[in-house]
């Protein structure tokens, strides 16, 4: 896949979580097996949204990156965040905070590390 398909596409899986964790986060948790039972709860999966919204910006906003050092470190970037997704969503699921369609997480995660992957080794 070339550089621009695969951060359109990164860009646009990240912003749509961002957007959905900010203003309807009461529908998507209980999907996951997680209740917001307060303000704070629901507070912080909008704070979430933070770092989720940015890397979608950061992915969109270098879809045109041609191949050379700063995209290779650009995909280990990548590579490093939904690494880390897959071990704290995995390690979620197995204590028991993500269930019934929070198991779709860790697999969701591992798709794009190993899709980062890919990419990153091209460059």
């Amino acid at each position: 896949m070339n550089n621009r398909t695969f951060l359109t596409i990164h860009g646009g899986i990240y912003v749509v979580f961002a957007l959905a964790l900010f203003f309807i986060p009461s529908l998507v948790w209980p999907m996951y097996g997680v209740e917001l039972n307060d303000k704070y709860a629901y507070f912080l999966s909008q704070h979430t949204s933070i770092f989720l919204g940015g890397l979608g910006a950061i992915s969109l906003l270098l879809r045109d990156i041609e191949q050379g050092k700063t995209a290779k470190r650009l995909f280990l970037g990548l590579l490093i965040t939904n690494s880390l997704g897959v071990i704290i969503t995995l390690y979620a699921g197995l204590i028991g905070i993500f269930i019934g369609f929070g198991w779709s997480d860790p697999a969701f995660f591992t798709a794009l590390s190993v899709l980062s992957y890919f990419q990153f080794k091209k460059q």
